[in-house]
């Protein structure tokens, strides 16, 4: 039964819900996320779902805009179909239902607590079963001085209506010391920040902190406080020991772990106790990746995401970040290892930023039908087979589709893509991945049509066509005779709702992948209705192909054809074979216009207003179409392939 996972981190515990228009249930929920059904788009995978949900929003909706004239949720939740998996089920925390079946797991990663009049009327709805405990023998213990309170204020970007952001809205979660001035926590507890503040146990003095950089793929973010007064007798924690491939010398199953925070239910520090369960790859709900992660028995509740984990040594072994909800499970948390925290630190360190983790770029299939490896002249028990690139990877230079990988730097690889792990269990090959950073050197051994070689790839992270996550925060967009274009995100499908994108977008979104760094899929979002665009006000969420037949590469290519233009009229090519045509000087007059009838701001966003750079070329073949899988692990629906 395939596992709901979604990224919440907050926790809406006395707004009444109004749902967009996509939403099949209108009775109030207290969690941060509400899923949409849509029919799958196969068959095969109809009621495996795999949610990834944004954090509560503001209990007030945001002023509707004139256009689309819908209230803003209180509650969001973004939907993408899993693999069949038996910690995952397809169901909404809200209790509402798919296909005539109640729902009854959620996978969640809990973060921040949402500040709200009437937290203390609400706090009855989270399981009591969760027993969350103040153990007084660690009440006194030094380290947990090192745990801070976390309190956001967000900003979200509003990408319907790209040049402004919806109403802010606070949240509170965890945090804590690691020296040098810094501080570590939860990406999602800082995610959209306009501010953000710490506050020290046993203090009543509120300090800012600045994010220095923020790892979205493994839910990390590094927080700074320049305030000397703040580190006044602050002793640091240290992250434990890291594990190696062979051996995990920081835990065991059945080890004892205890997750400190600031979780709902009052301002002082919290501490819950329990024991290890589990140590594999994992999914990561916030960033839609897959890394090392903990499983404890502990409770996780809201506000406790971004607090630190201890064994036994008072050795800091991760973060707290996501929790699974079942009727059939209980008490079932996750935790970031040292390792993937030592990796997003050291990632920081050596190029001033994180650039994330790295990629092969390949889709392979297992091979443990031996009729299969024998066809392919694989003589041993061993392999995963090459079954799609992606060629923003460098191993589209290197392997072939129908390439057997057998072994990784020089570590073997089983056939169900397995590695060794610890004395005698066996790990996801992604593991060993996620172990290097981007631009480092990875051998693969390879059979190819019965012969053995071996290859180096440089390693990358993914590219993807349709982004999780934006750049910069805010979304970019183009306006040209009030038709509005915006690059299509999942941010963007969630907000819009899937029905209304439409399912010859969804499987672009989820079935094709970029052609080249930097190609993006343009869509005419809306229409702001004028005299010059009579005739095209009901278009919308449309992919525009091309602009006087040149092929658009991404939206800052069609800023530039636009504004290189000379002819008399601006032909737009859409999907489905439909035209728009402009005349060009009326449309550059009646953009003042435009822009003041709707109180905008600018035609086009910042980034657009810088000079547009062709990283492509001529000879790049832009009409090949790269859809005939699925894009993330996410969407595929049995076991039998990864992405890696």
């Amino acid at each position: 039964m395939a596992a709901t996972v979604s990224n919440c981190c907050f926790s809406l515990l006395n707004s009444t819900v109004k749902l967009p228009p996509c939403s099949v249930s209108t009775r109030p929920t207290t969690f941060s996320t509400l899923q949409t059904p849509i029919s799958s788009l196969t068959p095969s995978n109809q009621g495996n779902r795999l949610y990834r949900s944004t954090k509560a929003k503001a209990s007030s909706s945001s002023s509707s805009s004139p256009h689309f004239g819908r209230e803003k949720e209180s509650v969001s939740g973004k939907e993408f179909r899993g693999r069949r998996d038996e910690r995952r089920s397809s169901i909404y925390v809200d209790g509402s239902k798919s296909g005539g079946k109640a729902q009854t797991a959620a996978f969640k990663s809990f973060g921040t607590q949402r500040k709200d009049k009437k937290d203390k009327e609400k706090e009855s709805v989270f399981d009591r079963k969760d027993q969350q405990v103040e153990a007084g023998n660690l009440q006194d213990a030094t380290f947990l001085n090192a745990v801070v309170k976390v309190y956001c204020t967000h900003t979200e970007p509003d990408y319907s209506l790209p040049w402004q952001k919806q109403r802010q809205f606070t949240s509170t979660g965890s945090a804590f010391m690691i020296g040098d001035g810094k501080l570590l926590t939860n990406a999602h507890c800082v995610e959209h920040e306009t501010q953000v503040k710490v506050k020290r146990r046993g203090d009543d003095t509120k300090y800012v902190a600045r994010v220095l950089a923020r790892g979205v793929d493994c839910d990390i973010a590094l927080l700074s406080v320049d305030s000397k007064e703040f580190w006044e007798g602050a002793e640091p924690l240290e992250l434990g020991r890291l594990p190696h491939l062979q051996h995990f010398v920081i835990l065991t199953e059945q080890d004892a772990v205890t997750v400190v925070g600031y979780p709902l239910g009052g301002d002082t520090i919290s501490v819950t106790k329990g024991v290890v369960s589990r140590i594999e790859v994992t999914s990561y709900a916030h960033g839609s990746s897959d890394l090392l992660g903990i499983q404890i028995d502990a409770a996780i509740n809201p506000g406790n995401s971004g607090g630190p984990a201890f064994n036994d040594q008072g050795e800091c072994i991760g973060v707290a970040f996501q929790v699974y909800r079942s009727e059939e499970a209980e008490n079932i948390g996750y935790v970031i290892p040292t390792t993937v925290v030592s990796h997003f630190l050291d990632d920081y360190e050596r190029n001033g930023k994180y650039t994330g983790f790295p990629s092969l770029g390949l889709l392979l299939q297992k091979l443990e039908n031996p009729a299969l490896r024998a066809c392919l002249k694989v003589k041993s028990s061993e392999g995963v087979l090459v079954r799609r690139i992606e060629p923003t990877s460098d191993a589209y230079n290197v392997l072939k589709q129908g390439d057997v990988i057998v072994s990784f730097d020089d570590i073997r690889v089983g056939c169900e893509g397995t590695v060794p792990f610890r004395s005698n269990e066996r790990i996801a090959f992604r593991y060993l991945i996620s172990q290097k950073f981007a631009g480092d050197v990875a051998e693969l051994g390879v059979i190819r049509a019965g012969e053995f070689m071996k290859v180096k790839v440089v390693l990358k992270p993914r590219v993807h066509l349709v982004p999780y996550h934006i750049d910069g925060g805010q979304p970019s967009y183009l306006i040209i005779a009030g038709l509005v274009f915006t690059p299509l995100s999942e941010p963007l499908i969630e907000e819009e709702c899937e029905d209304s994108i439409g399912l010859k977008l969804l499987t672009k979104a989820r079935y094709s992948l970029a052609r080249f760094k930097g190609e993006q899929i343009v869509l005419l979002s809306q229409v702001l209705a004028n005299e010059v665009n009579i005739g095209y006000e009901d278009m919308s969420n449309q992919q525009v192909l091309k602009l006087n037949g040149t092929r658009i590469r991404n939206i800052h290519h069609l800023a530039h054809l636009v504004d290189s233009c000379k002819d008399k009229y601006l032909v737009f090519e859409f999907e489905d074979n439909y035209i728009v045509v402009l005349e060009r000087e009326a449309s550059t007059a009646a953009s003042s216009c435009i822009l003041k009838d709707y109180g905008i701001p600018s035609e086009r966003s910042s980034d657009l207003l810088e000079p547009y750079v062709d990283s492509v070329g001529d000879n790049q073949s832009l009409d090949k179409d790269y859809a005939d899988s699925p894009v993330s692990n996410f969407e595929i629906g049995f076991d039998g392939l990864l992405w890696t």
